[in-house]
Formats: structure tokens, sequence, C-alpha cells
């Protein structure tokens, strides 16, 4: 059995120490904003947030885990959107859609270290979460309206 802190919920598991916080989430916690994309921590799909720092999932293992968990799920409520998130529908950056829980998840934890980053950080940042549908300027200018938001 293993306590895990997600989203400020407590949640006890019952699974192997190696199984990956991924199928945690989605698989025994019920919680499927976090993606599976690749598997190898390439794409970003599966960002998290683990004490505040941008984490793939898939790769993490429970047993591993040490912190409180925020999924897309607990980063803000459909009453009160995080900056981001109100950003990304603002600039209208999703399209398919499939990997913009893991961009708003890299992008939130990108200005919590960084409040006001410039192109080029955004674009380092981000570079490790790929979007097939091409919505990098939009996500870019998302960023900086997040910041902007943050900032004011």
């Amino acid at each position: 059995m293993k306590q895990l802190s997600v989203n400020g919920t407590s949640h006890t598991v019952d699974v192997e120490d190696d199984m990956p916080l991924l199928w945690v989430l989605r698989d025994e916690i019920g919680l499927t904003g976090t993606k599976y994309g690749c598997g190898i921590a390439q794409c970003g799909a599966c960002t998290v947030h683990i004490d505040g720092v941008a984490v793939r999932s898939c790769q993490v293992s429970i047993g591993d885990v040490q912190g409180d968990v925020i999924t897309i799920e607990g980063l803000g409520t459909p009453e009160t959107l995080h900056a981001v998130q109100e950003a990304w529908v603002e600039h209208q950056v999703a399209q398919c859609g499939y990997c913009q829980s893991g961009q708003i998840m890299q992008a939130a934890s990108l200005l919590d270290v960084n409040p006001s980053p410039s192109d080029e950080d955004i674009d380092f940042v981000m570079s490790g979460n790929l979007c097939r549908c091409g919505t990098f300027p939009r996500i870019r200018a998302a960023v900086k309206a997040a910041a902007q938001k943050l900032e004011g």
C-alpha cells in the first residue's frame, strides 16, 4: 500500500512500487486528464507537477514519488482557471487537444520558476512537449499572456 497526495486529496493505492505514476493516476485514481503519449518521456503529454516541478509521469515510479502531485485536474477549477488555462482558451491554442494537458502543466511550471520568460526561454522549456498540430506560436503567445496575468 502506498499513500499518495494528488491534487490535495490523499489516496491509498495497492500497486507495485515500480508502476509508473501515469498509470496510477489514470487506472487506479481515475484522473484521465494526464495523457499517455510515448511512454519514454519524450513527448510531454504525461506532464504533472511533483512539489511544483514538472515531471514526466510515465517515467516516475510510484515508489519514487515524494511530495504532492498536481495534475491538470488540480491546476485550476472550472470556476477559477489557472492563468495558463485562461490564456490557452483566449489564444485558442488547442486543436486536437491531446498534448494540451502536458503543455499547460509544463507552461505553469515554467512561470513558477521564471515569471517573465523571453521567447527563447519559452521555446527552450516547451521544446520537450510535442504538438503534432503545430500550435507552437499560439503556445508561446499564451505563455506570454499568462505571465502578464500573473504579474498584474
